[in-house]
């Protein structure tokens, strides 16, 4: 595996140099204190998450108002508590992708996340204080307690809503197969998953870049 800067000379000779690379390569969804995202903010972003796999985002996009309403803001606690008696409206509530397996899915992760609100003091909080060298544990930890969050879902429910972290996406593995991570371009093992993780701490660590930003230079050496 080679260092993150002639990966990052690679990108720039593609998208016009590093400081352009550094650029494209920010993660504009970046909080600065993840413990101060509401967690129906979070709700929010990870319900948009659910629903945009498989279904085309701008359709998501453009009903997404709706979604807010019929979700009641997105409030974990009332979701919680009132989910069960709404899930017959919303299979039928034209406001929203009537899809009735993701709508199940975000009335349980109303609940996970109104859980966790209480364990640990906060949903935000408990992102915060996950190890950041760890996401492989958060994406396991997310999909063990919630619902449809694996995969890539919980990688952009991780990045969207601030967290700083890296994306699997198809040019990322490209890039990992070339620097000797991945013998295939596609990372679902938990073997696959452990070097990856690996290989952004090492990239962190050496460079001090975000992972996300390091995901996204990634990708930009791909082409």
């Amino acid at each position: 595996m080679r260092p993150l800067v002639p990966i990052l000379h690679l990108a720039a000779g593609h998208h016009g140099g590093q400081a352009a690379v550094l650029k494209l390569a920010a993660n504009g969804h970046a909080q600065a204190d993840m413990s101060r995202v509401p967690a129906d903010r979070l709700l929010s972003v990870m319900t948009r998450c659910v629903f945009n796999a498989g279904f085309n985002w701008k359709v998501i996009d453009a009903k997404w108002d709706g979604f807010e309403a019929a979700f009641l803001g997105f409030d974990p606690a009332r979701l919680a508590f009132l989910g069960d008696e709404m899930m017959a409206d919303l299979v039928s509530d034209a406001r929203i992708v009537r899809n009735g397996q993701k709508i199940k899915a975000t009335l349980d992760n109303a609940k996970m996340v109104a859980r966790i609100e209480q364990e640990e003091g906060g949903f935000g909080r408990f992102l915060a204080t996950w190890p950041a060298g760890d996401q492989v544990g958060l994406m396991a930890e997310l999909n063990r307690r919630g619902s449809r969050l694996g995969g890539a879902t919980g990688q952009y429910f991780l990045r969207f809503c601030g967290w700083d972290g890296w994306i699997t996406s198809g040019d990322v593995c490209a890039a990992l197969v070339r620097e000797g991570v991945l013998d295939t371009p596609a990372a679902t093992s938990k073997r696959d998953l452990a070097r990856v993780q690996d290989a952004f701490n090492t990239w962190h660590h050496e460079s001090g870049l975000p992972r996300a930003a390091i995901s996204r230079v990634l990708a930009l050496s791909v082409g």
